[in-house]
């Protein structure tokens, strides 16, 4: 079976208590090197702090129960918040930095005291690799044998998805700021700060559109995991009295599965047998499969 057990939560709280240890360190850097890189990643960090909020106002959301209005519940609201978030990493962390860089290039001033900074940045790196291992650690129980590129490219887990892309950013982001800052305290050029900003912020705006593809598909409707689509499928064939199965339709409601699936039974079974027949698939579906919160199979002669 596809592996179980990983803790979004977990990997969201890894990433506030750094974010937010980080951002106060880089703008106290910020202060005392006026350098343009430590702003943007202070800036960045910041942003990220309220990120794992959202992320957590989204579980919270996407665990109300179902209403007459909302039938299969709110489980999708953790899509929506991951979908802000990539926004807001977008805006508040790409674009501010490419335009504090931008802006940098044109009033370059001299680096003082970089070794604050390039303190501060060292720190950085090693909690933001500590948050980072600690996601990853979540998304290992989830991934069975699929490979990290191919698990983003296929999980169902949007807070993983985003806390992964964020932590990747922040490391990208510190390392290229800790680069070109020492280049900057070396030469004595600030232009080599600005650049740093801004190779900050392109890094941001490519992991916040990776993100928001991966999000904008679940928000749109997307099955559920390809390996355990596979799993039920199987499941279902291998029942008695079912002879066939014409089609499996899963959809992915944060956390929650529904799953719709129209099969052949053998032609003499009583309908009473049948009804039997299903409604213990069904239970069975639901213990080996914990995520499946909706189930409808029907039985029929033709797809």
């Amino acid at each position: 079976m596809a592996g179980g057990g990983g803790n979004p939560v977990k990997a969201i709280m890894y990433a506030f208590f750094a974010n937010f240890g980080i951002a106060i360190l880089k703008l106290i850097a910020y202060f005392m090197t006026g350098s343009s890189s430590m702003l943007a990643e202070s800036i960045h960090s910041g942003a990220d702090t309220g990120n794992q909020l959202l992320l957590l106002l989204g579980i919270k959301r996407s665990k109300k129960p179902a209403t007459e209005e909302h039938p299969l519940g709110y489980g999708k609201a953790s899509f929506f918040w991951s979908f802000i978030v990539a926004i807001m990493l977008f805006s508040l962390g790409g674009l501010f930095s490419v335009y504090e860089g931008w802006h940098k290039l044109e009033h370059t001033d001299p680096i003082e005291n970089a070794w604050v900074g390039i303190t501060v940045l060292a720190l950085g790196i090693l909690l933001e690799g500590g948050s980072l291992l600690g996601c990853i650690r979540e998304i290992n129980h989830l991934r069975g044998d699929r490979g990290l590129w191919r698990w983003l490219k296929e999980s169902r887990n949007a807070e993983l998805v985003v806390v992964f892309g964020e932590d990747l950013g922040a490391l990208l982001g510190l390392g290229l700021a800790l680069i070109f800052l020492s280049i900057a305290a070396v030469t004595g050029n600030g232009v080599y700060d600005a650049y740093g900003s801004i190779s900050i912020g392109l890094v941001l705006l490519v992991v916040a559109v990776f993100v928001a593809v991966r999000i904008h598909a679940l928000l749109i409707g997307r099955s559920g995991d390809p390996e355990i689509v596979e799993e039920i499928e199987a499941m279902i064939a291998e029942e008695n009295p079912i002879v066939g199965v014409y089609n499996v339709i899963t959809l992915q409601l944060g956390p929650d599965l529904m799953l719709a699936a129209k099969i052949k039974l053998r032609g003499e079974t009583p309908t009473d047998e049948s009804c039997r027949a299903i409604n213990e698939l069904e239970r069975r579906l639901k213990k080996s499969f914990p995520q499946i919160r909706w189930s409808f199979v029907e039985p029929d002669i033709a797809d």
